[in-house]
């Protein structure tokens, strides 16, 4: 029986894997056999039974209708979802918690380290990239770096290009032909 990852750190494990990234991947662009896949993301049938395997013990992927393999998006929306509802907001708990991770990580400016735990080092990089780039204004990928560097000067343990694909992969910043941008923050529910 499918079990949905209860939370995004475990989806974030689930695809640490490079073989089951890359079994899921081939599903998602169309492969809907065992086979299909194999060929697909060039994995042998062991690892790629294997991945498949772990794949729908943690639902990310289902059998359809017809057969066919497929990506159970419903999952991915499901996730979503919770996540949204438990996005940090006003809650003085929350804020206070917020605080102590950013002190925790960052003193004076700068990055001590990334933490461990991917609640806190999502909260980090939000952090590093509103602190950072301002919403909306186009950033060139010297200046990106410039930035950021700045950021790393206390760390032994990070570097401004990981720091820079961390927030791209999180879509703190977009980056087009070499240029970066901050998208501006969504609103809230019931914010105008």
């Amino acid at each position: 029986m499918a079990t949905e990852p209860e939370t995004a750190e475990q989806l974030v494990r689930l695809f640490a894997e490079e073989s089951r990234a890359r079994a899921f991947a081939a599903v998602a662009l169309g492969a809907g056999t065992t086979e299909q896949v194999a060929r697909t993301a060039a994995l042998s049938p062991r690892e790629t039974a294997a991945a498949l395997r772990r794949l729908r013990e943690q639902g990310a992927v289902t059998t359809g209708d017809d057969g066919d393999l497929r990506v159970a998006y419903e999952v991915f929306r499901a996730r979503a979802r919770a996540d949204a509802r438990s996005e940090p907001g006003t809650d003085e708990r929350v804020t206070g918690q917020t605080d102590m991770v950013l002190r925790a990580f960052v003193r004076d400016g700068r990055l001590v380290r990334l933490p461990a735990r991917w609640t806190r080092k999502k909260l980090v990089l939000r952090h590093i990239a509103e602190q950072t780039f301002e919403p909306g204004v186009e950033y060139p990928e010297r200046a990106v770096d410039a930035k950021l560097r700045a950021w790393c000067e206390d760390s032994d343990e990070i570097d401004h290009v990981t720091l820079r694909r961390y927030l791209v992969d999180l879509h703190h910043l977009h980056r087009s032909d070499g240029v970066y941008r901050r998208r501006p923050a969504p609103p809230r529910d019931g914010a105008a």
